[in-house]
């Protein structure tokens, strides 16, 4: 007698169920269906927003999750409505080069946008009756400003960090900048290493005094802003606390930290170039002082910050092995090497991981195990930005590609994980000498371009372990090489404009 199989329920009509049993509360039920994994296995592209005439840097929510604005590398600003994919308003940003980041302040009825740039600008763009737009130049880093953080719930208050590792306090009461510090690397570093170029910052939602900072090394920098004198009688650049993973703790690679997400939480959010992404949680500090030399620093002066991120003084409660207290939940599997990627939660209490990657694809993990549950196509060449609803299981994501995708979990079948993920993490030499001439203002010398091209992060242009340079790096090369050749006959006929002898040759370039 053959058995009749056994079905199974998905989780949501479980939920269901106990919920006409009166087993579930209607809020923990909402809370459960919209962090469903079942509708993450069934996200897909409700639509795409179609309107940018360059890559789109930068994709974020209002607060009400009606409203989704962007920004380009054609230096416009744009406000959708994303749920019917019509444009509410599109301006000019009045940067001079690509925009890096777009916020709508919050309790402003929408009206007021700040926006930061490769060209180092942080811009106010004031919308005013019928549709016409006030825009107002706030500050300027010395080199591009790639990331910006909001206080939470704060109409006024934000702050910016550049490659210049300086970070920026505004307020828009007062439409000027406080420069509260540049970031230094630690002490054992200071002869050969100036300042920490800054990617990413973000501030903890439920402590606002507390924002953390990141760049061009493996560490993430907490400060406190109540350590700040206004009236400028201290020093303000030493963190309350440092967090690293342990055996990236002085790592000579040259690694560095794309992006950064405070989680609901207070869990901290970091992913590497060249690397993985890690989970935070509040007992993971190295303190003020981190050694290099040990996996945790125990000289915490930081009692006073009351068990948050600030805090390592818990750590000196806890005993056994460093490594078992320090050693935090990692992400693996995406690709984060030619752009500078950003990181995020997802579900209404940060049940996910999200983030972009080198191969055009969107990456979602569970956060409590780490466990790569879904793979979505996002790009034909590399998705750099993740952003969710502020309410609903909706996600928003962009790249090289001029549009943006909306993500919804409409599919009748759930998605499966692919057998192989390949990690292509190759650009094509076309789209990275194309990424300098767009962010050039001027491209009148070859020789100035090729400087420009090779001045970037190392990790563009990259070579084999074994010291060869790889076949993608000798074709982006032969491309500006004979770019130059091309040009030379009109630079011989313009002596009096003459870079004064920079010349560049294959052994420079890869040495």
């Amino acid at each position: 007698m053959n058995k009749r199989p056994r079905t199974t329920l998905d989780k949501p009509l479980l939920d269901l169920c106990h919920r006409e049993l009166g087993q579930i509360s209607n809020r923990n039920f909402a809370h459960r269906l919209a962090a469903s994994e079942d509708l993450v296995l069934r996200l897909d592209v409700l639509r795409k927003l179609e309107k940018h005439r360059g890559c789109v840097n930068t994709v974020c929510f209002n607060a009400d999750g009606d409203i989704l604005v962007s920004g380009s590398d054609d230096r416009r600003v744009i406000l959708w409505d994303w749920e019917t994919g019509h444009i509410k308003l599109s301006f000019h940003s009045g940067h001079t080069n690509n925009v890096f980041q777009a916020k709508i302040m919050p309790h402003s009825d929408d009206r007021s946008i700040v926006t930061c740039a490769a060209d180092g600008q942080v811009r106010h763009a004031q919308i005013l009756e019928r549709g016409r737009v006030e825009n107002k130049l706030l500050a300027k880093h010395q080199g591009r400003a790639h990331k910006m953080a909001i206080e939470p719930g704060s109409p006024h208050i934000f702050y910016t960090c550049g490659e210049d590792g300086l970070v920026q306090h505004f307020d828009l009461r007062t439409g000027t900048a406080t420069e509260l510090f540049t970031c230094q690397p630690i002490k054992d570093r200071w002869d050969y290493i100036p300042v920490i170029h800054l990617n990413a910052i973000a501030i903890d939602p439920r402590n606002p005094n507390l924002f953390a900072v990141a760049g061009s090394d493996e560490y993430t920098r907490l400060y406190d802003i109540r350590k700040y004198k206004w009236d400028g009688s201290s020093d303000f650049g030493q963190p309350v606390n440092f967090f690293c993973p342990p055996h990236l703790i002085g790592d000579q690679r040259g690694v560095g930290i794309t992006g950064l997400a405070f989680s609901e939480q207070r869990e901290l959010l970091v992913s590497y170039n060249d690397e993985y992404i890690y989970l935070f949680t509040q007992d993971m500090g190295l303190g003020p002082n981190p050694d290099p030399g040990s996996p945790v620093s125990m000289n915490s002066d930081s009692s006073e910050m009351g068990g948050s991120l600030g805090s390592a003084a818990s750590l000196s409660n806890i005993s056994g092995s460093a490594d078992e207290k320090i050693t935090p939940q990692v992400f693996k599997g995406h690709r984060n090497s030619e752009t500078v990627k950003g990181v995020n939660f997802f579900g209404p209490k940060c049940e996910y991981v999200v983030s972009g990657s080198d191969c055009g694809r969107i990456f979602i993990w569970r956060k409590k195990d780490g466990q790569l549950i879904r793979v979505m196509e996002g790009d034909k060449n590399v998705v750099n930005c993740i952003e969710s609803h502020p309410h609903t299981m909706v996600l928003a994501s962009s790249g090289i590609e001029y549009d943006i995708k909306m993500w919804t979990p409409k599919a009748h079948e759930k998605a499966t994980l692919p057998k192989n993920i390949e990690q292509n993490s190759s650009l094509p030499s076309f789209y990275l000498l194309s990424r300098v001439v767009s962010e050039s203002h001027s491209v009148q010398n070859p020789r100035k371009l090729m400087l420009q091209l090779f001045s970037l992060p190392r990790r563009r242009v990259r070579t084999n372990n074994n010291g060869e340079n790889s076949a993608a790096d000798r074709e982006l090369l032969e491309l500006i090489l004979t770019f130059n050749a091309n040009s030379d006959s009109s630079n011989d006929d313009d002596n009096d404009n003459d870079d004064g002898g920079d010349t560049v040759s294959q052994e420079d370039l890869f040495s």
